[in-house]
């Protein structure tokens, strides 16, 4: 005889409503940028601002917004990690110029050949300016410099977000890369009445 069992049926329902509220798996996270592994630059000057003067249009063909990390949010992050104020007067004025992604559709092959043909899809292109200015408080002393770093990477069709993104990051990163070392030598070369040993 068959009997109705109130706590299975019930277990079986719980396991049924669980299963319904399974979450997908989360997109890959990625590690933080950041500079603190790197000796800080030491300036004579009391204080650190970090302007953004480029503003991202939130639309293509610009996807900066759509990035892991963005150009711009990793150079505030090196500019925070890497300049240091140490005077007792003055200011760093630190200025993201461009830090702008452009996504460009490249050209299938065309005809039979294309059927068969897995091509590469979309260009990114990525461009990163900065300027640093000192001004050293006294009515005496200021300095400026500035650099540049560009970087393009092109897709292939059919690949996942994930992927996409992970290539964007790598982007950034190398991006990121050229420009420490663009700044590290400008600084050295342009500011050097501004650097202060540590002691």
């Amino acid at each position: 005889m068959y009997r109705f069992n109130r706590r299975t049926a019930l277990a079986g329902l719980s396991g049924l409503i669980l299963a319904g509220c399974t979450k997908p798996s989360p997109a890959p996270r990625y590690p933080e940028l950041t500079f603190n592994h790197l000796p800080p630059i030491r300036l004579d000057a009391a204080t650190l601002e970090i302007v953004d003067a480029f503003k991202s249009p939130f639309t293509a063909p610009n996807v900066e917004h759509l990035m892991p990390v963005s150009p711009a949010v990793a150079m505030r992050r090196w500019a925070q990690d890497r300049l240091t104020p140490v005077g007792k007067g003055g200011r760093i004025v630190f200025t993201i110029v461009d830090a702008g992604v452009i996504e460009t559709a490249l050209e299938p092959t065309p005809g039979v050949r294309g059927v068969v043909t897995k091509d590469q899809s979309e260009r990114y292109d990525a461009s990163l300016r900065v300027r640093i200015s000192v001004d050293g408080g006294d009515n005496r002393r200021r300095g400026e410099v500035s650099a540049d770093a560009m970087r393009s990477r092109t897709v292939i069709e059919g690949m996942s977000l994930n992927e996409r993104e992970k290539i964007w990051f790598q982007m950034t990163e190398s991006l990121v890369a050229d420009m420490n070392g663009e700044l590290e030598a400008a600084i050295r070369s342009f500011l050097q009445p501004f650097l202060v040993a540590a002691s």
